[in-house]
């Protein structure tokens, strides 16, 4: 284990993997396996586990305890919140595991998850969308969605500040248009059920 100046790793930290990227922080007894990825600017918590080929892209900030497995793809400004739980396998036995059973699950870009969740495999979380504390999410989510509870279901919007979308400000028939009444952002939203 050698020391990079590009990021920082606490003395604590485990860190295998020679892809990290610069500005990176990373925290007390996290574990970062190699094969993995980390972007630029991200920040590890504490006890954060990176396995074998997990991807964590640009600007992320994964809090304290979160495992990220194997199959797994987070994409860069992503929020994930403590003791969030990400699974690999459907079908999980310990006396079977192979590589053949791991099932990859995409977290796109400026998406937050929120503490405690858990995400089952095989599923993609949009761009911007918003998952509750304490939720199970077990299906694909829309960008910009507001998702909470077990079974986790849609209760909403979100803008691209987090805030909950009110009011629509234009609607066709592919799309409709929020005006955020926090930052006054438009947000499009495609009317299109199957588009994650």
């Amino acid at each position: 284990m050698s020391c990079d100046c590009r990021y920082y790793a606490h003395p604590t930290a485990v860190v295998e993997s020679d892809a990290i990227g610069e500005g990176t922080k990373i925290w007390h007894f996290a574990h970062v396996r190699e094969g993995s990825r980390v972007g630029k600017n991200c920040n590890l918590g504490k006890s954060v586990y990176i396995d074998i080929g997990a991807e964590i892209g640009n600007n992320v900030k994964i809090q304290n305890f979160v495992s990220i497995y194997k199959g797994v793809t987070i994409e860069d400004d992503v929020f994930i919140g403590p003791s969030a739980t990400f699974t690999n396998d459907l079908y999980p036995r310990a006396f079977i595991w192979d590589e053949e059973h791991v099932v990859p699950t995409r977290i796109c870009r400026g998406a937050s998850i929120g503490a405690n969740a858990t995400l089952v495999c095989g599923i993609t979380v949009g761009e911007y969308a918003m998952i509750g504390a304490g939720s199970v999410v077990a299906e694909d989510v829309r960008p910009f969605a507001l998702i909470f509870g077990n079974p986790a279901e849609q209760k909403g919007w979100v803008c691209y500040c987090g805030r909950r979308l009110q009011r629509t400000a234009r609607e066709d028939t592919c799309k409709a248009v929020y005006k955020c009444e926090a930052c006054g952002k438009d947000v499009e939203i495609r009317k299109d059920k199957d588009y994650v």
